[in-house]
């Protein structure tokens, strides 16, 4: 059985558990299938210099979600000034753990530093590397040694896996192999997030029947496009008075958004929800008549695949990795920050007749599928590395 060591903080940790769930979900199928080890390297910053916005100060070592074995790995940071230093630190604290493990290759989600420290530890240990941007880690690069870090990576790397073709495209303009380069869609788990009855769904969590839901799930941040859903939202409501919007997470931005519900009089028909399990999810998607995410920017977002698998018409933005995954067959795109463009395509959606198990079908990539694609990634490194050795 092939043997993974993960280099990653995208995941789930006891000080945010909600993070990096397309890398759990992923890691959770593939430990069925191959030996697979997270190991989490983790910041410590001097008492007197740590960051207000510091969360892992106290995390849990103990955390493991199900199926997932992690390891947590220490190593000594300063706020800013050493972050160009981090994913040398970070390999040189991870590599007598991972070295322990004995992997046949190593994996680092998120380009830098762990994508960084993934090569520098796997180059150590002669075995393969391969690294996965989730979007976030090329749009945004930072100083110039982070840049270049970050660049080295994508020419480096055995394997670039991408989290959409859109992402794969930006690689390869900042020098990324083409032939060492891949997208990889995400998935969605297909056994919770299906076809179900919408009205069940709404006695479950309280929902008017009659009432003509739009949801929203994910962190509350202006980002995402919620100052213009709410906009759309207000727009739309003296024609539209069962029209309710449900915003379901938490995030930074809840003051901000409170604030323009109050100013719009809207707390009548816009609803801030708490945060909620991966289940739940799956219940208040059943219950709508539309999911939305209007977002400046995405990769390939978890939320459009589930809405999908449950059969739920999508109205979202034509950012990152979501026109590779939305179409008029299953709802409808629009550009960002344009709260007219929403209102019109949230009116248009609630207005048309939709199949639900045509739009599910759609929208039916599992995990499994995932992790079998990463699977054959992995094994086709390996075996041209071991080639290449035996070749000597």
């Amino acid at each position: 059985m092939l043997k993974v060591a993960v280099i990653t903080r995208y995941f789930p940790n006891s000080a945010e558990p909600w993070q990096g769930r397309s890398a759990y979900e992923t890691l959770r199928v593939l430990a069925r299938k191959a030996e697979a080890q997270v190991f989490f390297p983790n910041a410590v910053y001097p008492s007197l210099l740590k960051p207000r916005s510091r969360l892992y100060d106290k995390l849990d070592h103990s955390y493991c979600p199900a199926g997932v074995k992690v390891q947590y790995c220490n190593y000594a940071a300063l706020p800013l000034v050493s972050r160009p230093l981090n994913g040398r630190t970070a390999a040189r604290a991870l590599l007598p753990h991972v070295r322990r493990f004995a992997p046949d290759l190593v994996l680092g989600i998120f380009v830098y530093p762990e994508g960084y420290a993934a090569l520098r530890v796997a180059r150590s240990l002669s075995v393969p590397v391969a690294v996965e941007s989730i979007g976030s880690d090329i749009n945004r690069l930072g100083d110039p040694m982070c840049k270049n870090h970050t660049l080295k990576v994508l020419r480096d790397a055995d394997c670039l896996l991408t989290m959409s073709e859109d992402l794969r495209r930006k690689a390869l303009a900042m020098g990324a192999w083409p032939e060492k380069t891949r997208s990889l869609l995400n998935g969605c788990d297909t056994s919770v997030f299906r076809v179900a009855n919408r009205l069940d769904a709404r006695a479950k969590i309280g929902i008017d029947t009659a009432a003509e839901v739009v949801v929203y799930v994910g962190r509350t941040d202006v980002k995402k496009g919620l100052r213009e859903l709410v906009e759309a939202a207000v727009a739309l409501h003296p024609a539209r008075p069962k029209l309710h919007v449900y915003m379901v997470g938490e995030g930074p931005d809840t003051p901000v958004i409170e604030g323009l519900i109050r100013h719009h009089q809207a707390a009548g028909f816009i609803h801030l929800m708490p945060r909620c399990s991966f289940d739940e999810v799956a219940v208040w998607m059943a219950a709508a008549h539309i999911v939305t995410l209007p977002s400046y920017m995405e990769g390939c977002p978890n939320v459009v695949l589930e809405a999908l698998a449950c059969g739920r018409p999508v109205v979202a933005t034509n950012v990152g990795g979501i026109p590779e995954i939305l179409s008029d067959r299953c709802g409808r795109l629009v550009p960002p920050q344009d709260p007219g463009a929403l209102a019109g395509a949230l009116a248009a959606v609630l207005d048309a007749v939709w199949d639900e198990s045509d739009i599910s079908a759609h929208g039916s990539r599992s995990w499994n599928d995932v992790a079998d694609e990463l699977l054959d990634v992995f094994e086709s490194l390996v075996s041209a590395r071991r080639a290449t050795a035996h070749a000597r």
